[in-house]
């Protein structure tokens, strides 16, 4: 029975983060930098106050988890053009230009941090081969 309170409560937690924050932000691209940005380098966990205030610690773990790897599956579904689309409107919508995203990018690979934890490797690998291809991409659409 427990288990099954556990599951309305990360439901919950899931469904108030996707229509309250995740809903705001305006390319799958921005939302995964977002959750990302909420987990903590050296403990792993995400913080996100609002929730911590409202849901129990396990429930918001399990649920920003869940929401991180469903929006890094999300862009790994989509074709590399619209991906490429949709990282300019991240980037634009950051109030970054295209020529400091390729900078950044290429001095800083932080995007490595966007990966959710426990991927199988080849997803990891296949993640990073694809933001290689969509800085390609961008850049030549810039010449």
């Amino acid at each position: 029975m427990e288990s099954l309170a556990r599951f309305h409560q990360s439901r919950a937690v899931i469904e108030d983060f996707s229509s309250r924050t995740l809903a705001a932000i305006p390319s799958d691209f921005g939302r995964l930098c977002y959750i990302s940005s909420l987990r903590h380098s050296a403990t792993r966990r995400y913080e996100h106050d609002g929730l911590l205030r409202l849901y129990s610690e396990n429930s918001v773990q399990e649920a920003l988890s869940n929401c991180h790897e469903e929006m890094f599956s999300r862009i790994l579904e989509t074709p590399l053009r619209d991906q490429a689309h949709d990282l300019r409107r991240c980037m634009t919508a950051a109030g970054h230009t295209v020529e400091d995203l390729i900078r950044t990018c290429r001095t800083d690979p932080s995007f490595r941090t966007m990966c959710p934890d426990g991927l199988p490797d080849y997803l990891h690998e296949l993640f990073c081969s694809n933001m290689s291809a969509l800085l390609a991409i961008i850049a030549s659409n810039q010449t």
